[in-house]
């Protein structure tokens, strides 16, 4: 009876064990053969949004640069979606490995995150509506307000233009502000305010200024995060076989990927 209990207890005692390993706190995929995580806004076109046409699937530039990677490096891409200033939470959280977001490489973020290399090279502009001809360079936005996802660069670039920012979710939502009259400005990539006016057809907004100089945008990690390096292997490779432009000249007619990395 005594070797039937010790023998009962040494087969919980493994299951016990198995079942701690299964509910650890491990890096979201971060076995090599897993699958790559993302986050992403899934709200932000053309980078990250769903398609009515496509069944309302989840497309975009910045998510056909994740799966080229993905695959490149052997694995497949998974997508966790999030609110953007919400979304840098989730990464240090391990919901996800890496964000795909159009996320522009500053200071700030590179004391805070890792970085692949630039997938993306851009320019911030100036959104007013189009019947407002009080803006026409950066040094026009001093003393509006500006509608900003509030811890985006480009909130950072409003402030320091000297605008006040009010806060929104996102590029959509900045737009709606903007034109109800709510505010004076939005600020944010070139290559999303063209695909805006081109797809929407919206004839009462315009861009009127550039602000600043070209960004970088990359793929943001935490610190101590292996995929890095793997993800600058894979870039690199597919800006040698041309992948890189041919998705960028699908989305937006020209090559924005950048130059080539050494």
């Amino acid at each position: 009876m005594i070797r039937k209990k010790l023998m009962v207890a040494a087969v919980l005692a493994v299951a016990g064990l198995g079942l701690a390993a299964c509910g650890g706190d491990s890096d979201a995929g971060s076995a090599d053969s897993g699958p790559l995580k993302f986050g992403t806004e899934g709200t932000y076109s053309p980078f990250t949004f769903h398609d009515k046409a496509a069944g309302n699937k989840l497309t975009g530039y910045d998510v056909e640069v994740a799966e080229a990677v993905a695959q490149k490096l052997g694995r497949k891409a998974e997508f966790s979606e999030n609110t953007f200033d919400a979304i840098f939470a989730g990464l240090e959280a391990k919901r996800y490995d890496v964000v795909a977001n159009q996320i522009s490489v500053t200071a700030e973020r590179q004391a805070k995150y890792a970085f692949s290399q630039p997938y993306t090279v851009s320019t911030g502009v100036v959104v007013t509506r189009a019947d407002d001809t009080s803006v026409t360079t950066a040094a026009d936005i001093t003393g509006k307000t500006s509608a900003q996802s509030a811890t985006s660069n480009w909130a950072e670039a409003a402030t320091k233009g000297g605008a006040k920012v009010e806060a929104v979710e996102g590029f959509t939502q900045a737009i709606a502000l903007l034109k109800q009259k709510r505010v004076d400005i939005t600020i944010n990539d070139n290559l999303a305010v063209l695909d805006y006016l081109k797809t929407s057809g919206d004839t009462s907004v315009k861009i009127s200024a550039e602000i600043g100089e070209t960004t970088d945008q990359a793929f943001a990690f935490r610190k101590d995060s292996p995929l890095a390096a793997q993800f600058d292997t894979a870039l690199k490779a597919l800006k040698a076989d041309g992948t890189l432009t041919k998705i960028s000249q699908k989305w937006f007619g020209e090559d924005v990927s950048g130059p080539a990395a050494n």
